[in-house]
């Protein structure tokens, strides 16, 4: 079966190309932004991401210590926590160090110094082993 499309004779194979380059386009403006991925060595840094957008970062860690990476002030925050942080460890022997992975969503036009500390959550009064900053803003 043969349709006529802007005065041209257009066969069904080349009809659903046509539509599925229309639907691709169409779906390809609309989708999520790519993630911004830290690393311990961009400590200080200053980003920017789009609201929606998410922020992941990776830092060394070893959660068999009973440290672990938290936001050091989630209260106004511009961004907010996406789901628990993930451990990889660097060896399958226990208690190996590994990575931390957090991710974050930009959800709050505005600017925050998104600072991680690392710390045991009982140690309340004591100063974090280390800490991780970096200046965020959204737009």
């Amino acid at each position: 079966m043969r349709k006529k499309f802007a005065g041209q004779t257009i066969g069904k194979a080349a009809m659903a190309c046509l539509l599925m380059a229309v639907i691709l386009t169409a779906i390809g403006g609309c989708a999520a932004q790519t993630a911004l991925a830290l690393e311990a060595e961009d400590n200080g840094t200053e980003i920017t991401l789009q609201k929606g957008q998410v922020l992941v970062i990776t830092l060394p860690g070893n959660p068999s210590t009973g440290y672990s990476w938290v936001l050091a002030d989630p209260e106004g925050a511009i961004v907010r926590q996406v789901g628990e942080p993930e451990f990889k460890a660097d060896s399958e022997l226990v208690g190996a160090p590994g990575t931390m992975t957090l991710r974050f969503e930009a959800v709050e036009a505005g600017e925050m110094d998104l600072t991680l500390e690392y710390q045991r959550p009982w140690e309340t009064e004591v100063e974090p082993l280390e800490t991780f900053t970096a200046h965020v803003t959204v737009k």
